[in-house]
């Protein structure tokens, strides 16, 4: 059985952001990556490159920022006032310390996380980038599964579920273990809170 659509996918793999650098990312086969392929879950390149593989395959390649999570955006540099992370009108100030992610939501109930990059008297500088922006990816490893999905996967990714789209609520996916970089939101919240997945930076 190789990899197509509807196919749920196994995969172990070392992530690097420099060919043959430091990993930043291992996917090991006690706990793969698990996602239905074609489901939107993956980042399109990512899929793409491992299309028609079966079990006992390897792959090695990379994906360039415009194919992953797009180049670093300096509009996403943002300031805030420092009031609005007020509880009951004080600051936790060990909260707002640098290179903390805080999980945040827009007007529109849009979800997402920021990293604390400077605190100032009244405002604080916060990055909406995704952590891996502006990198080219290296991925090296191999597929464990391949198999039907079932009708109940399906249908949970037709009517929706705690997939990652956009840090934990996008389409439902068919996962049962954590996830890893090739997701469009990386350490997006949990596939399935049920099955005790979690969402990983190779799905969308």
């Amino acid at each position: 059985m190789v990899i197509e659509n509807e196919k749920v996918v196994s995969l172990t793999y070392e992530l690097r952001t420099q060919e043959g650098g430091e990993i930043v990312e291992k996917v090991e086969g006690e706990n793969p990556l698990n996602f239905v392929y074609g489901a939107g879950m993956m980042l399109p390149k990512f899929e793409e490159k491992i299309s028609g593989l079966k079990i006992g395959d390897t792959f090695k390649f990379s994906l360039t920022a415009s194919e992953a999570y797009g180049e670093f955006n300096q509009d996403a540099l943002v300031e805030l006032p420092k009031s609005i992370f007020e509880v009951e009108g004080v600051v936790d100030e060990s909260m707002l310390s640098v290179g903390n992610v805080i999980p945040m939501q827009d007007n529109q109930g849009n979800r997402f996380n920021g990293v604390v990059k400077e605190v100032r008297e009244d405002f604080v500088q916060m990055d909406f980038n995704h952590p891996m922006a502006g990198q080219t990816l290296f991925f090296q490893g191999a597929v464990v599964g391949v198999r039907e999905a079932s009708e109940q996967e399906l249908m949970s990714l037709k009517g929706g579920g705690c997939g990652c789209g956009d840090n934990g609520c996008g389409s439902g996916c068919a996962c049962d273990s954590e996830g890893g970089c090739g997701c469009e939101d990386k350490g997006c919240g949990t596939y399935d809170e049920a099955e005790g997945g979690k969402g990983g930076c190779g799905c969308k």
